[in-house]
């Protein structure tokens, strides 16, 4: 949720992610044309790590079994014209 500010490392690790996966999909497309480049977010997972930021159960949060599931899900739709971006657990893109 970028609406919250704070977290700037984080952020600018993100936002430097973001530029290499768009970067990599320009370069590679010249060889492999074929080949698709995608960055996934896999919602939130129930782990140890994501305890202290997670919400309560609800939707978005997953173990991670339904996560790896939503992910497999995601990129066996993938098109080429996708190549470069960034989805989340549905699908859905996230904004650069």
């Amino acid at each position: 949720d970028n609406r919250l500010g704070g977290w700037y490392a984080y952020r600018a690790s993100k936002a430097a992610l973001n530029q290499v996966l768009r970067t990599l999909a320009v370069e590679t497309a010249r060889t492999h044309p074929d080949l698709i480049v995608a960055g996934l977010h896999p919602g939130t997972v129930q782990t140890g790590l994501s305890q202290p930021f997670r919400p309560e159960p609800g939707p978005g949060l997953f173990t991670p079994q339904e996560s790896a599931a939503h992910l497999l899900r995601v990129i066996a739709g993938l098109t080429r014209e996708e190549s470069g971006r960034v989805l989340a657990w549905d699908g859905q893109p996230i904004p650069p």
